[in-house]
C-alpha cells in the first residue's frame, strides 16, 4: 500500500562497512531516484545520502523500497534487513524533522545536514519524483528547523565535524601551527574542515583534487596561504604531510596501504593522522595497522564530539517538544487537507441540486406559472434535494448506528432523542 514513509539506516543503526555499501554518489542520486519512482516502488521519492546517513524518503510500499534499494545497490535483503528502520506516516514526519534540526546527528544541532537535505530534495524536484506530500513534508521540514535553531540552543552546543578533527589533530601534536596539512578533496566537508584548521595557522596546507580549478577556489577562500596540486600527484606529495584529512565522492579507496607505507618511509617514520571522512572510505582500513599512523573514521568522531553532554542534553530536550507542537501540528494539517476532496465533493452536489431545481422554475415561469407558486415549489425542491441523503441515511441505519447518528446529528447541529 502506498504511504508516506521513510525506509533508511544511519550511524546508531548500521557500521560503516554497511553504510558505505548502501551509500549513494552524488552523481547517481539523480539516476537513481528516478529509477526508484520508475521501478513503481513509490510515486514520489527522495533520497538522503551523506557520511552518516542513507535514507530514502517516499509516497510508496516500505517492503518494495527495501526490495529496490538492495536491488539498486547489489545486495541481499537479508543482508542489510537488519540495520534499517522502515517509519510509519508519523514517525516519517517526526524523523524528518529531528534529521533537519540536528537532533538525529552524530554531532547534536551540527548545520550541516539541513543543507544535504535542501540538495537532496533539488536533485528530486528536478527528476519530478516529488509532488504534493513530500514538498508539503519538506517545507515544513525547513520551517521547523529554523524555528528550532532560533527558538532553542541547540546549534549552540554544537562541536561541529570540524572542529572534532582539529581537536583530534590536537591530542596527536603539540601544535598544529607546526605541522603540513593535506586535503583530499574540495567538497563542503573538506571545506568546512580546512576553514578550521586555516584559523590554526599550520605551516603549510594543500588541497588535492579531481580538478585542479577547484582546489584554487577553495585555497583563496582559506584565512592561511595554501596550494591546489592534483589527486594524481598523491604518491608523490603524501610523505610531505603529518595531517591528511580525505572526503571525496570516489566509489574506490584513493590512499592504499602501499602509498601510505612509501610515504612513512621517506619521512623517516615519523606520525602520521589520518582522517577518513568519506563513505565511501577513501583510506584503506589497513592503512590503521601500521604502526606510526593515526586512521580515523566519521564513526570514530564519537568520543570528540560528546563533549559538553549535559549542556546539549537540556537543549536537545527543549528541541524535542518543539518537535512533538510541530508533528502535531502537521498531522493536523494532513486531515484537514484529506477532508478537502470530500468538502468539495459535497459542494458541487449542492450545486447541481440548486441548478437543476432553477432550471425547472424557470420552465414555469417561462409557461406564465405565477410567481409565488414557482418559488413555493422550489424551496420545496430544493430542501428535498438537499435533504434526501441524510434523511434516507438515518432511515436505513439500525439502532447498532449509533456513531452515525451522532455523526449526522453534529453535522446539522440536532439533538436527538437518546
Amino acid at each position: 500500500m502506498q504511504q508516506l514513509t521513510a525506509i533508511g539506516l544511519n550511524h546508531q543503526t548500521a557500521p560503516l562497512s554497511i553504510r558505505e555499501k548502501i551509500a549513494f554518489a552524488a552523481a547517481v542520486l539523480p539516476e537513481a531516484v528516478r529509477d526508484l519512482v520508475d521501478s513503481d516502488a513509490a510515486s514520489e521519492a527522495v533520497i538522503l545520502s551523506t557520511c552518516n546517513r542513507t535514507e530514502l524518503y517516499c509516497v510508496g510500499d516500505g517492503e518494495a523500497v527495501i526490495r529496490w534499494l538492495a536491488n539498486y545497490q547489489g545486495l541481499k535483503e537479508e543482508e542489510i534487513r537488519p540495520y534499517l528502520y522502515t517509519l510509519g506516516c508519523s514517525d516519517t514526519i517526526r524523523h524528518a524533522f529531528r534529521v533537519a534540526c540536528g537532533l538525529d546527528s552524530m554531532v547534536l544541532g551540527e548545520p550541516q545536514i539541513l543543507g544535504q537535505i535542501k540538495d537532496a530534495l533539488r536533485v528530486a524536484q528536478e527528476q519530478e519524483t516529488v509532488d504534493t506530500w513530500l514538498n508539503a513534508l519538506f517545507q515544513k521540514t525547513f520551517s521547523v528547523a529554523k524555528d528550532i535553531r532560533s527558538g532553542t540552543a541547540v546549534g549552540e552546543q554544537s562541536v561541529s565535524m570540524a572542529a572534532a578533527s582539529v581537536k583530534m589533530a590536537e591530542q596527536i601534536f603539540p601544535a598544529v601551527a607546526d605541522l603540513n596539512v593535506l586535503f583530499i578533496g574540495a567538497g563542503e566537508m573538506i571545506e568546512l574542515v580546512a576553514t578550521y584548521f586555516a584559523a590554526k595557522q599550520p605551516r603549510k596546507i594543500t588541497v588535492a583534487n579531481r580538478t585542479l580549478a577547484r582546489a584554487e577556489e577553495l585555497c583563496e577562500k582559506l584565512a592561511s596561504p595554501a596550494e591546489a596540486r592534483l589527486l594524481s600527484e598523491l604518491p608523490d606529495l603524501l610523505s610531505q604531510y603529518d595531517v591528511v584529512v580525505s572526503s571525496t565522492a570516489s566509489q574506490l579507496p584513493i590512499v592504499g596501504k602501499g602509498m601510505v607505507e612509501r610515504a612513512l618511509k621517506q619521512r623517516h617514520y615519523l606520525p602520521m593522522f589520518m582522517l577518513d571522512l568519506a563513505v565511501p572510505r577513501d583510506i584503506e582500513p589497513q592503512v590503521g595497522e601500521l604502526n606510526d599512523v593515526y586512521l580515523y573514521t566519521v564513526d570514530d568522531m564519537m568520543g570528540i564530539v560528546q563533549t559538553g553532554q549535559e549542556a546539549r542534553r537540556q537543549a536537545a530536550a527543549e528541541a524535542e517538544a518543539m518537535v512533538d507542537e510541530k508533528v502535531a501540528e502537521f498531522v493536523d494539517w494532513q486531515r484537514s487537507r484529506q477532508s478537502v476532496p470530500l468538502i468539495r465533493a459535497l459542494r458541487d452536489d449542492g450545486e447541481r441540486a440548486r441548478r437543476h431545481v432553477l432550471a425547472n422554475a424557470m420552465k414555469q415561469l417561462a409557461k406564465g406559472t405565477p410567481p409565488q407558486e414557482v418559488l413555493e415549489r422550489l424551496s420545496v425542491q430544493l430542501t428535498n434535494k438537499l435533504l434526501h441523503s441524510p434523511t434516507s441515511t438515518l432511515s436505513k441505519a439500525s439502532a447498532k448506528d449509533s456513531e452515525l447518528v451522532d455523526a449526522v446529528a453534529k453535522i446539522y447541529h440536532l439533538k436527538h432523542p437518546e
